[in-house]
């Protein structure tokens, strides 16, 4: 990825910067919210996005790295000492995070998510999805709603 790419990917993720109200409705509970702060770090070279959210759901932090292999990659990090590593895109008001591959921790399932962002800036309606084994078959885990509250 050539330096102009780079910028053009970064500028694509400003939609991003801010802080967000986080609904989430996981399987037998009632929908929970939280918050989720994006900003930019080291002279705007990484996206953080840092989550605070209730129980059962662990905070988390994760790092967007525009790279010239993937695009972007996510890195995450979560208070249950869990750390993940994502494959990200974000283009055409579409969010996409995939993890496929065994990373720092054990692939026991498959994840994904894809979240569709509002004409208005303002909402990411999204579902995270899983897939176990080596099924093909993905199936919906949670949906997760940012809101825009800054």
């Amino acid at each position: 990825m050539d330096a102009i790419a780079r910028q053009e990917t970064l500028k694509r993720l400003e939609v991003l910067v801010g802080e967000w109200e986080v609904e989430a409705e996981l399987p037998g509970q009632p929908p929970m919210t939280g918050r989720s702060v994006f900003e930019w770090t080291l002279d705007g070279q990484f996206l953080v996005q840092r989550t605070q959210a209730p129980n059962p759901v662990p905070d988390s932090m994760a790092i967007v790295v525009v790279d010239s292999e993937t695009g972007c990659t996510y890195h995450y990090y979560d208070a249950r000492g869990v750390v993940r590593v994502y494959a990200m895109s974000f283009t055409d008001g579409v969010w996409r995070l995939l993890r496929e591959v065994a990373d720092f921790s054990p692939l026991d399932f498959r994840q994904r998510f894809t979240g569709q962002l509002s004409e208005d800036g303002d909402t990411i309606r999204g579902v995270w999805e899983k897939a176990s084994g080596d099924t093909a078959e993905w199936e919906p885990d949670f949906p997760l709603t940012y809101r825009r509250s800054r």
